[in-house]
Formats: structure tokens, C-alpha cells, sequence
């Protein structure tokens, strides 16, 4: 049941986290934007309203603990509640470890990693109070299979793999009624490409994008159905990308 539910989606300016919003929104949920161009923000929010939907938004910086608290007080003084989060935002600047990107390691652990964390710090108090809530994140098939040039963001996201994973069996083992779902998208046309500072390594990457990428509504559509099932079942991971593309 989709209608009613307060959500929270990081990384909603642009890509999947639009496309989520704007979906959710359709089937009556009330969506809380966070994201750092704030400009983005208020023209989704402006249309999800424009639509007879309900949006608020706030500009996050998922790096910064405070600021994901203070998307979730949004949420709870807006909606008097959090039912769902979608922990999307995410950065993918690969390239060859000799290359010595180090400023791009760091930012996405940063981003990938640390972001995940202060998303659930913040709302997890929430979740246990009410014994209910949904946490969603979005990895990578890159969290699955290693392959050259990935190795920062591959460890980011195959983080998210095992973190969510322990959540769900410490929600279970706990009685919180906590679900998670993590999600492992393939190519999917975003603005993830434009973060790459490695030239060959953005060429081979935009080669295969080009060839095979699929639209964000894709993955929103997954976001809504794991989001739509009972209370008591959690389908805790989804490995979605382009029928076409031999991941």
C-alpha cells in the first residue's frame, strides 16, 4: 500500500530519485526531497503538487549527519510521520587505481558509503519508536561483480549490500518490523557519468551506456512495488539493468 506513506528520497534532484518522486507522488504518497540543488527540488516538488500530489523538499548534503536529521524533521512536521526512505544518492567517478584518483575515493565513500549511513542514523530512531518503517538503497550491480576501474566504487557499494542486509536480519531478530530492499540497477541513463575525471575511463563508460542504458522510470517502477507489498514481507533485493545488456 502505496497511498498515504510519508517518503523520504535523497538524490531526488535529478535520475532515479526524480523519477521516484514523481512516481510515488502519482499513487498518493507524500514524498520529502532532499538534495543539493535546491532549484532541481523545487521544480519536481512544484510539479508533483501541480499533479494533485503532495511534496515538500530541503537541500541535503548527505555527507553532513545534521542535514539528513534535518530532512527527516521536515518529514515528521510536515506529514507527522516516516514510513519509507530511499537512500539514493550516489556518485561513480571509476577509474584505474594507478590512476590515484584519491580525491575521487574519498568522495565517494563519502557519498556511497557515509551518506547511507547518516540516511539510516537519522531515521532509524524514528523506525524503533514505531516499530515500522522501510528502508530502500540504491547499489549498483557494481555491489555484485568486481570489474576494472570500479574498485572504490564496487567497495562503496557492495557496502550497501552487506549493511542492508544486516539491518534486515537485526530488524528481524529485534520484532522492529524494519524492511529493507536494496537495489542493484544496471546502465541506467542518469547523471551518474557526469562525476567521472578520468577520461578514458568516462569513454568506455559512456560507450556502454549509450549502447544499452534504460530510463530512471525503470527503477522507480521497483522502488513502487517493493514499497506497495504487506507489512510482513520485505523483498530485500532487486537486480534490475537492460534486458539487452550482459552485466
Amino acid at each position: 500500500m502505496i497511498k498515504g506513506k510519508v517518503v523520504i528520497i535523497t538524490g531526488a534532484s535529478s535520475g532515479i530519485g526524480e523519477a521516484t518522486a514523481k512516481l510515488l507522488a502519482s499513487k498518493g504518497a507524500k514524498v520529502v526531497l532532499g538534495a543539493r540543488r535546491a532549484e532541481h527540488l523545487k521544480q519536481i516538488a512544484d510539479e508533483i503538487e501541480q499533479q494533485g500530489g503532495q511534496a515538500v523538499y530541503q537541500t541535503l548534503d548527505v555527507t553532513r549527519q545534521s542535514e539528513n536529521d534535518a530532512v527527516v524533521k521536515l518529514a515528521t512536521e510536515s506529514f507527522g510521520r516516516v514510513d519509507a526512505i530511499f537512500l539514493n544518492a550516489g556518485l561513480m567517478p571509476n577509474s584505474p587505481l594507478s590512476a590515484l584518483k584519491t580525491d575521487d575515493w574519498h568522495q565517494m565513500v563519502d557519498v556511497n558509503v557515509k551518506g547511507v549511513l547518516n540516511g539510516v542514523a537519522a531515521v532509524l530512531p524514528e523506525f524503533l519508536a514505531q516499530k515500522s518503517g522501510h528502508v530502500i538503497a540504491t547499489s549498483s550491480v557494481a555491489g555484485l561483480k568486481a570489474y576494472p576501474g570500479g574498485a572504490v566504487y564496487g567497495g562503496t557499494k557492495w557496502f550497501v549490500r552487506d549493511f542492508m542486509e544486516v539491518l534486515r536480519m537485526e530488524s528481524a531478530m529485534e520484532g522492529t518490523n524494519i524492511r529493507t530492499a536494496t537495489i542493484y540497477p544496471g546502465a541506467v541513463n542518469t547523471e551518474l557519468l557526469s562525476t567521472f575525471s578520468d577520461k578514458a575511463s568516462l569513454d568506455q563508460m559512456k560507450a556502454i551506456y549509450d549502447k544499452f542504458g534504460i530510463s530512471p522510470d525503470r527503477i522507480a517502477s521497483v522502488v513502487a512495488f517493493a514499497i506497495d507489498q504487506p507489512e510482513d514481507t520485505t523483498i530485500n533485493e532487486f537486480t534490475i539493468g537492460p534486458a539487452n545488456q550482459p552485466w
